[in-house]
């Protein structure tokens, strides 16, 4: 058969090996070819220094797929940039939804110095640290915007660190997670902030995103037909 399964890899598609995973670009390696069937070749000759996620993340909100509710002309987000005014918010939805590339794209078009954080790693002294660093861009007339990922796993000691520089202007505090912040968040880091849900992305909406990945990669329609794709969109979903 055409589809071997092989360990550690995401997705095989047929008449050819495509490895796709968070750690390598992309290896096209054909299965006819006695050269390379069945062997595979070493997996470090496809690593890459980004994985693949990150080479194709957005980098403006015209190129991001879903969530039109939040950036539409006259939605949220769509103000906040087109008014360059940086606005504390945390954002609510499944893993792969679009947070942090959100909160990229917010400080890169709001011009502010953007820092981030996981809070699975990182601890009190972390934010700190990046507290200083702020005070220092607010000298400078710089405003600094602060993302912490999985911000829900930070105590209630740890969000309170958060308020006053909140409330003085020295950071605009973006906070992901996947949680209902109505649980996880401190009240008074909720009434200082916007709390906006990301949805899942639709069936369709993923195969807008793999088809941008395909042609990134330069692949053709020969290499990953189109009910790959959508098999692929059927069991990411």
């Amino acid at each position: 058969s055409p589809y071997r399964l092989f360990k550690n890899l995401d997705f095989i598609v047929p008449n050819s090996f495509v490895i796709v995973s968070n750690h390598s670009r992309y290896c096209n390696l054909d299965i006819n070819n006695p050269k390379t069937n069945p062997h595979i070749y070493s997996y470090n000759t496809c690593m890459s220094s980004k994985p693949l996620a990150e080479i194709m993340r957005p980098d403006k909100l015209e190129d991001v797929v879903g969530q039109s509710h939040l950036i539409d002309s006259g939605q949220i987000i769509r103000e906040i940039i087109k008014n360059k005014n940086p606005t504390s918010l945390i954002l609510w939805g499944p893993p792969g939804s679009g947070k942090t590339t959100l909160a990229r794209i917010i400080a890169n078009q709001t011009d502010t110095d953007f820092i981030e954080l996981s809070a699975v790693n990182s601890a009190k002294a972390d934010v700190l640290k990046v507290i200083e660093h702020a005070r220092q861009n607010q000298r400078l007339g710089q405003k600094t915007t602060l993302f912490i990922d999985e911000i829900h796993r930070f105590n209630k000691a740890q969000q309170d660190t958060f308020l006053p520089h909140i409330e003085n202007g020295t950071i605009t505090l973006i906070g992901a997670t996947t949680e209902n912040p109505s649980f996880e968040i401190i009240n008074p880091l909720l009434s200082r902030s916007r709390v906006l849900v990301l949805n899942p992305l639709s069936k369709q909406e993923i195969i807008t995103v793999l088809n941008r990945a395909v042609k990134g990669l330069g692949l053709s329609a020969k290499v990953i037909p189109k009910k790959s794709i959508a098999l692929i969109a059927e069991l990411s979903g």
